[in-house]
């Protein structure tokens, strides 16, 4: 007997929910506890798992719509059972409920019903469109970063088809089908929205010549009629000579010749190569058959002997490059110009001394296999201030301030395409040997791109450390929803004046942005003055 599965309440506040991606298809066999899809509440995206085995028979919400919490979101029953009566009688229900404030929206919903109806009968039998996915609660659009598979090449469900890059990260992204790759929809370097063709997958030797043309054609209205705006129309309409004219204007899969050898590299990988002005027959490619990608590049250690030059431009001639923005590098601009424009900061600076924390680390350090650094006893001073100050530790939302009583640290990471903060959870419960692996670990995967979205989510304060770069003092935007972020300088020697009498000292400049509507200027200075305690007699930290 068939069961309507309705949109499940995934939060105390939600009221309706988006589908962000189904990992089930109409005629898919489902076992108790499989994930249906990801849904995107207003809190976070969550997967939602399956109550009823059977098979699923109908989908009433496809990815990137939203509808009310119980409203008809799938149907699973046995194959081939009439499910007509159970989606009639839904959809009247839902009408009648609906007819005062959603009238002039039914019409549009239905004609985009039929056209999709129409287009998977179309398919050729056992072939199977796969659309850009939608791996982060906030993207997009996504770049294919690079293909792992080839057209003819066999797939099985669970291999990684292709790298995607979204705006917070590099992300592997796997097959839910098996059959052989027919179509490959966007080539490497080239970026396209959520739910644009991405590649064609079924059984080999079948014809999909057409099935992309009529993709292509018949998706560019439906974007067009749920985002009316102008900028995604264009990228929509026409996503690979849009970025094929941005990002590669030559081949999609160049082969320069190197001493009359032959090297494969990707069209991602050379665009980066020439921006940094990388020898590519100097990299070694760790690609199917020595092919040079993206990571390659990004992991390239240039020879000592090989010194970096700046591109020669002729006296007197103005010259420049454009270079595409990332999404990572969009999603950064968007999110800092609305923290620093909405969120109304004001700054205190202290400074400490380190006279204690140096001679401290160098004794930690004695210890056999232990090795710290002053940003792993910055962050631990702060989780144990934090504790004793929740009101630094607070977040802002618009109809409330939520007091975290647990600490995750986020630190900020410098990366080639901007700033990402992989959050330590629990750091006060750490100790200063694993909050040291726990940073080196982020740090090196975040320049590479391996963070996942989950180890970037979940921050209450965030520290931001250029005192390694030389910066005795710097001001930060504070990371929302947090209400406060920590700007630490280098350690500096200088005269100081100590029981009277002028000696030679080690100081620390460190700025405390605040949210003032969370944090006043008497609450910030209290948190200082406990931070201060632990910095500069750092063996309290410890008891």
């Amino acid at each position: 007997m068939a069961i309507v599965v309705n949109m499940p309440r995934l939060s105390d506040t939600m009221e309706e929910g988006t589908v962000a991606a189904w990992l089930k298809k109409v005629g898919d066999k489902v076992e108790e506890g499989d994930i249906l899809a990801e849904i995107e509440t207003d809190k976070a995206t969550m997967e939602f798992e399956s109550f009823n085995e059977g098979t699923l028979l109908h989908i009433g919400v496809q990815e990137g719509e939203t509808t009310k919490v119980d409203e008809l979101l799938a149907i699973i029953g046995d194959e081939g059972e009439d499910i007509s009566d159970l989606i009639n009688g839904t959809a009247n229900a839902s009408a009648e409920a609906k007819e005062e404030s959603k009238e002039e929206e039914k019409a549009p919903a239905e004609t985009e019903s039929k056209e999709e109806t129409s287009t998977e009968a179309d398919l050729p039998e056992g072939v199977i469109v796969v659309t850009m996915p939608r791996l982060s609660d906030t993207m997009e659009e996504g770049t294919v970063a690079t293909w792992l598979k080839k057209v003819g090449d066999t797939v099985e469900e669970g291999d990684i088809l292709a790298e995607i890059e979204t705006d917070k990260a590099t992300m592997e992204f796997e097959s839910f089908q098996s059959g052989t790759l027919l179509e490959i929809g966007l080539q490497e370097g080239e970026s396209a929205k959520v739910d644009a063709l991405l590649a064609i997958i079924g059984p080999a030797g079948t014809d999909v010549s057409g099935v992309a043309a009529n993709f292509a054609t018949s998706s560019a209205p439906a974007k067009t009629e749920e985002a009316p705006k102008a900028e995604p129309k264009k990228e929509v309409s026409k996503p690979a000579p849009t970025s094929a004219s941005t990002q590669r204007p030559s081949a999609p899969t160049p082969t320069p010749v190197v001493d009359g050898g032959r090297l494969y590299v990707s069209p991602l990988a050379k665009k980066m190569a020439e921006e940094k002005g990388i020898n590519l027959s100097q990299v070694q490619g760790s690609g199917e058959n020595g092919r040079i990608i993206k990571r390659d590049i990004e992991n390239y250690t240039p020879a000592a002997s090989a010194a970096s030059v700046g591109k020669f431009v002729p006296s007197g001639q103005e010259d420049f490059d454009e270079v595409a923005n990332s999404n990572m590098r969009k999603a950064i601009a968007k999110n800092l110009a609305k923290s620093k424009f909405t969120a109304p900061h004001y700054y205190l600076n202290v400074e400490f001394d380190m006279d204690n924390a140096i001679a401290f680390r160098e004794q930690f350090n004695t210890l056999p296999d232990t090795k710290i650094s002053f940003n792993d006893m910055i962050v631990k001073a702060c989780a144990l201030a934090l504790k004793q100050h929740p009101q630094v530790n607070s977040q802002w939302f618009d109809d409330k301030m939520r007091l975290n009583n647990h600490v995750h640290i986020g630190v900020a990471v410098a990366v080639p395409d901007g700033l990402v903060v992989p959050v330590v959870k629990f750091a006060n419960e750490q100790s200063l040997p694993q909050l040291n692996a726990a940073v080196k670990n982020f740090a090196g995967r975040a320049r590479n791109k391996k963070l996942t979205l989950d180890e970037m989510e979940g921050s209450t304060f965030t520290v931001s450390n250029l005192g390694m770069f030389g910066i005795e003092s710097f001001t930060s935007i504070i990371n929302q929803p947090n209400s406060a972020i920590l700007s630490v300088g280098a350690i500096v020697q200088k005269p100081v004046v100590k029981n009277g009498q002028v000696v030679p000292g080690n100081t620390m400049k460190l700025c405390l942005a605040c949210d003032h509507r969370t944090v006043d200027g008497a609450t910030g200075s209290l948190f200082l003055q406990t931070l201060k305690g632990y910095i500069e007699n750092p063996v309290t930290m410890l008891v």
